[in-house]
């Protein structure tokens, strides 16, 4: 990148496990106010705003083109433009690079990136049978007609298909995410023990660093009435133990598996945002800044074994960089299963793993954990698919400016076969 993006400041409501506090709440009125909240934060001007840029997964039927909606529910004038991104677990970064691109391109000045998901709110739909039945039912003119289409349907009619479900399964290979999971834990022959262990340590370091982890929270408050706020994140569990976790029996792989509900990421609501300029414009309006994105990267790879998609993007980020592994001095990587996170250290280290699908001499190098996603992960704070990725670049330039370290990784990988790498840095 030919100059540093600014990322002037940023903010996000809990995370809130699927079905629970945030349940009511439509991902285009989570976006809306955190959008409202950053503006507030901020102090920014909002006329010199060029432009809003969300990423979402599970587009909502009466929200089309949710980043649009977000921005006019938020009080933002009706001649600024939006667009909505979608890259799967990616889309919360996809915004923040797409936005990266504009402004160094020319065609904006100030972007707000971001990202909203509402996971509580996926829809059922009814089947092909059903549908086909409406449909008749819709076309009947008269009450014979309309009698002789009701006499086709059955009760299996009513069976939905969970719409979940079925964004978390590849159509490609076949698999959903946690198979792709169970993949990885036998290539990498990970033990069910040790990925109990990396979620128990998830959930510790989260429930220790609550009150840093409150800094990039906006407190939510709850409707219809108002009057309870949420202002933590909710899935993550102080009292997690080992002898709970080994309760749990195998969730995607019955038989044969290692992959539990709890050593998962679980399926979760919220919002974030942050707010980007070039790095020189920022200086020019004597601007306190966050931190700043130096280079960015995304890259391919088998649907099957997507969990590896850190390790393909960090390669290639560090490449364009001009950087090594030794240069980074804390990582943030999404924590989608304990399975993909412990494949993902053991392929970083691993020469003969660089040599056979990075098509590099030597190990991109071994990762420090005391330095390895230091307030826990999405294990225990959650994953509302089209947020995360904004989360990783908000909660590691926080860590960054707290812990005093120049740089940082936010890297994750990304439903279909692919992984994403923001390397950011701090004064």
């Amino acid at each position: 990148m030919k100059e540093r993006i600014a990322i002037v400041d940023g903010v996000r409501t809990p995370f809130c496990k699927a079905g629970t506090s945030l349940a009511r709440v439509q991902a285009d009125d989570l976006g809306a106010f955190i959008v409202k909240e950053l503006m507030s934060r901020t102090g920014f001007p909002p006329a010199k705003i060029d432009e809003l840029i969300f990423g979402n997964v599970g587009s909502p039927a009466h929200a089309a083109n949710i980043a649009r909606v977000v921005a006019l529910k938020a009080g933002l004038a009706q001649d600024l433009i939006a667009y909505s991104v979608h890259r799967n677990c990616a889309s919360g970064m996809e915004s923040i690079t797409t936005a990266a691109n504009k402004i160094l391109s020319g065609n904006a000045n100030v972007i707000l990136a971001g990202g909203t998901e509402s996971m509580s709110n996926y829809p059922l739909l009814f089947g092909d049978k059903m549908t086909a039945l409406f449909g008749k039912l819709m076309r009947a003119k008269t009450l014979g007609q309309k009698l002789s289409a009701m006499s086709s349907f059955r009760p299996s009619f009513l069976k939905p298909k969970i719409t979940v479900m079925m964004g978390l399964t590849d159509p490609v290979c076949g698999l959903n995410m946690g198979q792709t999971a169970e993949v990885l834990a036998r290539e990498f022959a990970i033990s069910r023990e040790k990925q109990d262990e990396f979620a128990l340590n998830s959930h510790l370091k989260a429930a220790q660093a609550k009150d840093l982890l409150a800094t990039e929270i906006a407190p939510f408050p709850v409707p219809p009435g108002y009057q309870k706020i949420i202002d933590t994140d909710n899935s993550v569990r102080p009292d997690q133990s080992l002898e709970a976790l080994s309760k749990l029996r195998p969730y995607f792989d019955r038989v044969n598996g290692t992959v539990t509900a709890a050593n998962a990421c679980p399926l979760t609501d919220g919002a974030g945002a942050v707010l980007l300029m070039k790095e020189s414009q920022a200086k020019e309006m004597g601007l306190d800044v966050l931190g700043y994105l130096k280079e960015y990267a995304y890259a391919g790879l088998e649907p099957n074994r997507m969990g590896l998609g850190p390790v393909y993007a960090t390669s290639k980020v560090l490449d364009k960089a001009g950087m090594k592994m030794s240069d980074i001095g804390l990582v943030e990587m999404n924590e989608a299963f304990a399975a993909q996170i412990i494949a993902n250290l053991r392929a970083f280290e691993s020469d003969a793993f660089a040599k056979k699908y990075l098509t590099k001499d030597k190990a991109l190098g071994e990762i420090d954990l005391t330095k390895f996603n230091i307030y826990g992960g999405a294990i225990a704070i959650g994953h509302p698919v089209g947020v995360t990725g904004t989360r990783l670049v908000l909660s590691l330039l926080k860590q960054m400016k707290r812990e005093k370290v120049q740089t940082g990784l936010a890297t994750l990988c990304i439903g279909g076969g692919q992984g994403a790498a923001l390397i950011l840095e701090s004064e």
